[in-house]
């Protein structure tokens, strides 16, 4: 089984929820004040357009997989650009994240950018896996020149 895929169907599924529903970051985190993901002040961009993002996160008991998805976007833009999806392991304990990804050609360059980090379980209990989040958190970053 392929993980890309599953990360980017995740991640999806978690933005819909999130727009969809209505909910804010800060909504989202009031459900698991224990839990968190936070977003580095600083991401990279290659010269090949790869975009290298990193934080922490903390989340306490799953029943699923759950990973740390993250996009960006910059100036004006509506448009979102999912960046990588690390697996996470919810022992309570701070971890570190690290997405890398390569949005279209010419899509993203060094300057401000906003980044959401979103930590969410894929929970099966009704046999279809169905997105359960433990934190989300937006953060404006600065993407420099790797």
């Amino acid at each position: 089984m392929r993980v890309r895929p599953l990360l980017g169907a995740a991640a999806g599924a978690a933005l819909l929820f999130l727009t969809g529903a209505g909910a804010t970051p800060a909504a989202a985190s009031v459900l698991a004040p224990s839990e968190s993901v936070t977003v580095d002040a600083v991401g990279r961009i290659a010269a090949d357009g790869t975009v290298t993002l990193s934080g922490t996160y903390r989340c306490v008991g799953s029943s699923g997989p759950v990973f740390v998805s993250s996009s960006v976007s910059q100036g004006v833009s509506t448009t979102r650009y999912g960046i990588g999806g690390t697996r996470a392991v919810c022992d309570g304990a701070v971890h570190r994240w690290v997405n890398t990804g390569r949005p279209m050609s010419g899509a993203l360059t060094p300057g401000a950018a906003h980044v959401e980090a979103t930590l969410m379980e894929l929970r099966t209990s009704s046999g279809l896996p169905l997105p359960s989040f433990h934190a989300t958190s937006g953060q404006e970053i600065t993407l420099v020149q790797s």
